[in-house]
């Protein structure tokens, strides 16, 4: 697979995860905890509009008034002597104001349902709204509940209409409905416009409504037209003249009808960020510690209740992002004023849809997890960040301009992560095979060992060089001439191919350690310590396993030849040998020389496998044929020679009894007695007619049986050929 191919697997991998993620009822809960309360922190706190304030009682509000201490223990004349000088009832004050709207408790439970013989076959849950005392609730402009969906333990959402109360408007829609009573006919006329319904339900003017059920049937007939034609609200939006008679209140009248039940707060900050006054301030219309103005609460919706921005175990406190460290929460009057504050400017949180939010988790995740995997390790993981850094700035820029909210946590804790560990790991595993490929490469001309050590960086080129003690086998294809003369180049290459596999084969399973392949020939070699026995032993069981092997080779093809060997130890120089920008990695000095000599002397000897003797030294195991010592062209020193018979364990009769008479016959040459050695040859060649070292020798016996011919080292053979 192409690497960018596979970049894009991952990257979508990465998506789908976040988009399979999305899909769980674990998504939601993470991007409230955690997303949200980081886009708001991030935000900060934000002014809220002046229309709103909130009049606070708290636990100070009984002791200033001379009152208990406990709100539910005080007169209700006391909430009613700032409509009347006098002390009125506080529901004629109510009445009076023609603009109040009280708490509507709604209670909920579940309830068991009967059959007919009184069974219980299940249960039902049943909400039912419960108004204040009838003197009150008849004396109100409006009532309204104002329940709280908890999300855990925290607050995020309130509620329009609840439709489980008979589509019943909560506090914060009935103020908002109130508040906007004095745009009334320019909003029925933007309905009358667009709707396709008859507006029979919606009042000609404001002073129509006169009560809490009025406007409680009003606002149920206005959502009934937006819920049945659900293009009104665009139409509103869009028709003629609507850009200038859309105002703040009907505009925000609009986003009350035609939105969701279900709202996100978009809280404005910790408590006490919308105007909070003391109650008794507000009774008295006096506070040493606030200004005259600020009491005025003139055109404003002002918003009673508890709520003490002082005490953490308050009565009627919610948690929310902004709870303070002290502990203290919004109040639920302060939340509720928050909601209507929304429902004023339209400001409350707007979710991307679901479809929206799918397709931003797949890109995000496709481009971050592409990036990772495509680009160095690095530079991607830098990437990786800044994208997901621009994406977190985007997300706080619609979050705090718009009220847009993009999901947060999900990219960042979740698919960047999963991006870099994905993406490091392919990445990783690409490397490792390409460094595998590379190894697998170089393996091909120098030693496993170096070769690892090279691609893992563990020394330079140059540090490969080095002289050490070893073995060196040289082998050589008798006959190679007469067949490479017979075959085409490329039948004569394949055929080379198939040779050196075979020959390569063997030694490896002995472990070589370097190899170098030299037209027909190889040259090899095996290093370790002098006094290491596994350093000599191993190429002799080397070079019987590649005989045998080359042998059936040879048959299985009716080719003629066999496999020549040469083995000799001392020091030697492996590394790279070259010039002019071009390198192998070699075998060079007199050992490899001299085991290439020793290869060739089985030309002359008509033998398979020589070494010198100290190569066979304590291989008790071998059958071994000492061959006497032998000079070679251009040196000077002469080397025991000893021919590698077989494995004692192998040996056949006819081997040992050969071994036995070349004994005796090369001590006489070695001793200079030509006559005596020449007839125990002789003797030898009389059983063993195809025996090489016999025949040679037979034949120097004879020449220095002649008196002009002796030779210059006794017990020395001198070769005067290569």
């Amino acid at each position: 697979m192409k690497r960018w191919l596979r970049g894009l697997l991952i990257g979508g991998t990465v998506g789908a995860c976040g988009v399979v993620l999305a899909l769980t009822p674990f998504e939601l809960p993470l991007e409230t905890r955690v997303g949200l309360h980081a886009l708001f922190h991030l935000r900060g706190e934000r002014p809220p509009p002046p229309e709103v304030a909130v009049v606070a009682i708290d636990g100070r509000t009984g002791e200033k008034l001379g009152l208990s201490t406990l709100p539910r223990d005080w007169p209700r004349s006391m909430h009613g002597s700032r409509g009347e000088q006098e002390d009125l009832a506080f529901a004629r004050a109510v009445e009076r104001a023609n603009r109040v709207v009280l708490f509507e408790h709604l209670s909920g439970r579940r309830q068991p349902v009967e059959d007919q013989s009184g069974r219980v076959r299940g249960t039902v849950w049943v909400e039912e709204l419960e108004p204040p005392v009838p003197p009150l609730a008849a004396a109100a402009r409006g009532l309204g509940p104002f329940p709280l969906p908890k999300m855990g333990a925290a607050v995020h959402e309130f509620w329009t209409f609840k439709s489980s109360a008979r589509e019943a408007p909560t506090m914060p829609a009935t103020a908002m409905q109130i508040f906007s009573l004095q745009h009334y006919e320019r909003w029925r006329a933007l309905l009358a416009t667009s709707a396709r319904a008859p507006l029979d339900g919606l009042p000609l003017k404001a002073t129509e409504i006169r009560n809490a059920k009025q406007l409680k049937a009003l606002m149920w007939n206005t959502r009934q037209l937006f819920e049945k034609d659900p293009d009104l609200a665009d139409r509103i939006a869009t028709s003629a003249g609507a850009k200038d008679q859309l105002s703040q209140v009907p505009a925000a009248l609009l986003g009350l009808y035609s939105g969701n039940n279900e709202r996100y707060l978009n809280y404005y900050g910790p408590p006490g960020t919308i105007p909070t006054l003391p109650y008794h301030a507000i009774i008295k219309g006096s506070d040493p510690n606030l200004a005259p103005a600020a009491l005025d609460v003139a055109g404003k919706v002002v918003f009673v209740g508890y709520s003490d921005l002082y005490d953490p175990g308050q009565p009627d406190r919610f948690f929310t992002v902004f709870t303070r460290d002290d502990g203290v929460d919004l109040s639920g009057v302060e939340i509720a004023a928050t909601a209507f504050a929304n429902l004023l400017t339209d400001s409350s949180l707007k979710p991307l849809g679901a479809v929206t939010t799918l397709l931003l988790l797949l890109v995000f995740g496709l481009v971050v997890g592409a990036v990772v995997y495509l680009t160095p390790a690095v530079l991607g993981v830098i990437l990786a960040i800044v994208l997901t850094g621009a994406y977190a700035f985007g997300a706080q820029t619609n979050f705090s301009n718009a009220g847009v909210w993009w999901p947060l946590a999900t990219p960042v804790l979740v698919q960047l992560p999963l991006a870099l560990f994905i993406g490091l790991i392919a990445q990783y595993r690409l490397e490792r095979r390409r460094v595998e490929h590379i190894s697998e490469a170089i393996r091909q001309y120098v030693p496993e060992n170096v070769s690892r050590a090279l691609t893992a960086a563990e020394l330079a080129p140059g540090d490969v060089n080095k002289v050490t003690y070893g073995t060196c086998l040289a082998t050589d294809m008798a006959g190679f001439s007469t067949i490479a003369e017979k075959m085409a180049p490329g039948e004569l290459a394949s055929f080379l191919n198939e040779y050196f596999e075979v020959l390569a084969q063997a030694l490896k399973r002995h472990n070589v350690e370097v190899t170098e392949f030299r037209a027909d020939a190889i040259m090899c070699a095996w290093t370790g310590a002098r006094d290491d026995a596994a350093v000599r032993h191993l190429p002799v069981q080397a070079a019987l396993e590649a005989a045998q092997d080359i042998g059936q080779f040879n048959r299985q093809r009716n080719l003629p030849g066999s496999l020549r060997v040469g083995l000799a130890d001392g020091e030697f120089y492996v590394g790279h040998a070259g010039g002019g920008g071009h390198f192998v990695y070699s075998i060079v000095g007199d050992c490899a020389n001299t085991a290439s000599r020793i290869e060739s002397l089985n030309k002359h000897l008509g033998t398979q496998l020589l070494a010198t003797r100290t190569v066979v030294d304590g291989e008790d195991e071998l059958l071994v044929r000492y061959l006497g010592k032998y000079r070679f062209v251009g040196k000077t020193e002469a080397l025991p020679i000893a021919e590698i018979v077989s494995t004692k364990a192998a040996a056949t009769a006819s081997q040992l009894d050969l071994c036995a008479r070349f004994a005796p016959a090369l001590e006489a040459f070695e001793q200079g007695d030509w006559a005596l050695a020449a007839e125990r040859f002789e003797n030898v060649m009389s059983a063993f007619s195809q025996d090489g070292p016999s025949r040679f020798l037979l034949e120097r016996c004879r020449e220095y049986l002649r008196p002009d011919a002796k030779p210059d080292d006794l017990g020395v053979i001198a070769m005067r050929s290569k």
